[in-house]
């Protein structure tokens, strides 16, 4: 199934589904994408293609932001080399946090783009989600959990390592 295929506004079943429909989000993304994941071993993250649209939305104007928090970082710093490279490349665009432990209870993955399109996974371990564009009511309630879960991060991964 392709972007043209994928129906807009509606609950999504498959990993296939949620895949395209997380590159469509990236896709829409005008300045800003907030990532809430576990740790991006769901979602073709460590994928050329991946890499592809999220260095193309980054290199879109002097204002764009990603933003990323994980509760776990071990799969994105190992398995995803081209994402985390992006960390070294745009560091003034590009943050990934990790959760405390309080906040690991938290168990539904979204991706927001802007102020209008998301994706909402309902739960890890399913591979249901609901995908909207021009969603600006629900994309808003996100956007406010995102900054709940931001509250509760207690690191930021960095691409260099500093030594003495």
């Amino acid at each position: 199934m392709n972007e043209l295929e994928l129906p807009q506004n509606t609950v999504l079943l498959g990993e296939r589904e949620y895949a395209t429909a997380i590159d469509v989000v990236i896709t829409e993304a005008q300045e800003q994408l907030l990532f809430f994941e576990q740790d991006c071993s769901v979602g073709d993250f460590a994928s050329i293609k991946r890499f592809d649209l999220l260095t193309a939305f980054l290199n879109k104007s002097g204002l764009t932001k990603l933003t990323i928090i994980l509760h776990h970082t071990d799969f994105f710093t190992a398995a995803c080399p081209r994402l985390f490279s992006l960390l070294s490349t745009f560091s003034h665009k590009m943050v990934v946090y990790q959760t405390n432990d309080h906040a690991k209870i938290a168990k539904d993955c979204f991706i927001l783009a802007d102020d209008k399109a998301y994706i909402s996974r309902f739960h890890i371990d399913q591979a249901r989600c609901k995908y909207a564009l021009n969603d600006v009511e629900k994309t808003a309630s996100l956007a406010e959990r995102f900054d709940e879960l931001l509250l509760e991060t207690t690191r930021t991964i960095s691409a260099t390592k500093l030594g003495l």
